[in-house]
């Protein structure tokens, strides 16, 4: 058995949750591997980020996310709103500010002390939700989905612009 790996980047704008399509990369990855039958395994080693697998859709909104996408964001903001004050959620405490502030980036993420900078309970919880995972069937070299089958990575944290990684392993023969 082939174990093959990539990594890819990717750099959300932090607004609200960044929305990418990853299919060309992991067919890329794919082919790059040399394997024809296994799977292919895509995963998030971030907490507010997530992947998941749905439709292609041809539909965008003004703010060039794809209708499935908005959608999904929608119904994910009903049940887990933005955290947008401090206490609103349990996370994050004052043992966890007092944690990063002691970190030799903590202006990364609490720039001029500014505490709202770490309010994103939310973003872990959506990805919490969808998942930091998807594994797929590699079939004859070839990612084994359907004509409109897409994967995507999501970053839900909206506190700031960010460069993520996501991680694509592709095992077989």
């Amino acid at each position: 058995m082939t174990v093959y790996k990539e990594t890819i980047q990717l750099t959300s704008h932090g607004k609200t949750p960044t929305f990418f399509d990853i299919t060309p990369q992991v067919k890329t990855a794919i082919l790059n591997s040399k394997i024809k039958n296994g799977i292919c395994t895509v995963i998030s080693p971030h907490t507010t980020c997530a992947v998941f697998f749905e439709e292609f859709v041809h539909d965008y909104t003004e703010n060039d996310d794809e209708f499935l996408q908005a959608d999904l964001n929608n119904i994910l903001q009903k049940l887990i709103p933005d955290n947008i004050a401090e206490g609103q959620y349990n996370y994050p405490g004052e043992k966890h500010y007092e944690a990063v502030a002691s970190w030799p980036n903590a202006e990364d993420y609490l720039p001029n002390g500014d505490r709202t900078a770490l309010l994103n309970c939310e973003a872990h919880l959506k990805a919490t939700l969808i998942g930091s995972s998807e594994t797929f069937e590699v079939d004859n070299g070839a990612l084994g989905v359907g004509t409109t089958g897409y994967v995507y990575f999501v970053d839900f944290d909206r506190t700031r612009s960010r460069t993520r990684k996501c991680k694509i392993i592709i095992m077989g023969e």
